[in-house]
């Protein structure tokens, strides 16, 4: 039997109903015919964890036994399932505080001294060495016509969110990004500058409820399309992964629903569907396909290797269309044929591309400082050329960096290797504006020490 055929096959006994040693199916007779519907179904894998610990705990007991377990079981079901008698649907709020809304009304520029349009400096020095901390030690701009008359390409945004995560830290994602002073200087890579060739600068961060990551995304959703709609490319700095369905939504409210392609670097799938919750870090990509903002086809993801998703899973995102890349293809294939296969499918539809990087993807040896580490994940080595080489061979869209959670991290690492990472994206971005078109452009002055005659055959001079 082919591989394929073993996992289709696998798929199709899952989907049927369960069948025991005949030891067991003579102990069934007691039971009512939902109960035995019950038995057979799915739904009590969910009380065990071990394949064939359900047959060996039913083999044990005797047949008012096995009735009065499955009972059990159907109970739990049943008591974990909305009761509209005792559950609230929604959080009550209270429509007549004055305050409702008062965590996301936008300044009015009246009660600001007169300025003229356009980004400003926070530093009061030249050089920019001091003064108050900004991404990439980077302008100023607060509203969408200082985007528009500064003529920005890159808006750079902190979206402090994490109540969509089991952890509480990633809202203070954009302050590490802030203060671990990385500028936007030249690349060695490329030898680009992004400063010297993109207009780029600090949006300042996006207000969150901190109690109610529903309530926040509408805001968000808002000010990263108030970003898209000026022509500048937002770059947000979360908070965690659930600001993917608000970041994404926003930017196709302005493009145009399936006309943006996402890849989506993770070790987690974060499709998961069927939760209490609409909303969450795990399962933002569901959303979007539902609400068909992005095409299942049009999804790509790579570096996947967490504890899910599970067979059923897999093959939904088979149905959907998701291009996904998981660790074990690398295992199987090598990292530069799953490169070649992401970028093919990046560019081959000619959309615009949204970048979605939470930073566990890496593994912790480069990135301890996140909620959900998982090990055996990608080098520092192998994702910033990838990053460099999508920033500067796609058209693209926004980029968000997410799940950074310095109180996970008593060191600089983890912050400073997202600052690194960004930095790549912008780099990319710099040379394409340059209009470098090479595909994984290297500079030749950093990549080989020779002078161009000493190619041609002259010795290297001796000192």
């Amino acid at each position: 039997m082919s591989a394929a055929a073993g996992i289709a096959s696998l798929a199709i006994a899952q989907s049927t109903e369960k069948r025991f040693a005949p030891e067991i199916e003579a102990k069934l007779d007691k039971l009512t015919p939902e109960q035995a519907k019950f038995l057979r179904s799915k739904e009590t894998d969910r009380f065990v964890s071990v394949e064939g610990e359900l047959e060996r705990r039913l083999a044990a007991k005797s047949p008012e036994e096995i009735q009065a377990y499955v009972a059990a079981m159907m109970e739990v079901i049943e008591a974990s399932k909305f009761n509209p008698k005792t559950d609230m649907a929604s959080i009550p709020l209270n429509p007549e505080a004055k305050s409702f809304n008062s965590w996301k009304v936008l300044r009015p520029a009246e009660l600001d001294p007169k300025r003229e349009p356009g980004p400003f400096s926070l530093s009061r020095y030249v050089e920019g060495r001091s003064g108050i901390p900004t991404f990439f030690g980077l302008p100023v701009a607060l509203r969408p016509d200082d985007l528009t008359a500064g003529k920005v390409d890159i808006a750079m945004v902190g979206i402090p969110l994490n109540m969509g995560s089991g952890t509480r830290g990633a809202h203070l994602g954009p302050t590490a990004m802030r203060t671990v002073r990385m500028g936007a200087g030249n690349d060695m890579y490329t030898m680009t500058s992004p400063r010297a060739v993109l207009n780029m600068v600090d949006y300042g961060d996006v207000a969150v409820d901190n109690m109610s990551t529903e309530r926040s995304m509408g805001h968000v959703r808002e000010q990263v399309a108030s970003i898209a709609k000026t022509g500048a490319i937002p770059f947000i700095v979360g908070g965690d992964h659930s600001l993917a369905y608000s970041d994404i939504a926003g930017v196709t409210d302005v493009l145009g629903k399936g006309k943006v392609s996402v890849i989506h670097f993770d070790s987690h799938y974060d499709a998961g569907r069927g939760r209490a919750h609409l909303i969450d870090h795990g399962q933002p990509v569901y959303r979007l396909i539902k609400e068909g903002h992005v095409a299942g086809r049009d999804y790509i993801q790579v570096g996947l290797r967490a504890q899910s998703p599970d067979i059923e899973t897999f093959e939904w995102m088979r149905e959907q269309g998701f291009r996904y890349h998981t660790m074990v293809e690398v295992e199987k294939s090598g990292w530069d044929v799953v490169v070649s296969r992401v970028l093919k499918e990046a560019k081959e539809n000619g959309k615009r591309v949204f970048v979605s990087f939470d930073i566990d993807v890496l593994d912790p040896a480069y990135m301890v400082g996140t909620g959900t580490p998982v090990p055996d994940g990608l080098t520092m080595r192998e994702v910033v050329p990838l990053i460099r080489r999508i920033c500067a061979e796609t058209d693209l869209a926004g980029f968000e960096l997410v799940e950074l959670d310095p109180t996970m991290d008593p060191t600089y690492r983890s912050a400073q290797n997202s600052a690194y990472i960004m930095h790549a994206c912008m780099a990319g971005m710099a040379i394409r504006k340059k209009g470098i078109t090479q595909e994984h452009y290297l500079s030749p002055l950093s990549s080989e020490w020779q002078k161009p005659a000493e190619k041609k055959g002259r010795q290297k001079p001796t000192t």
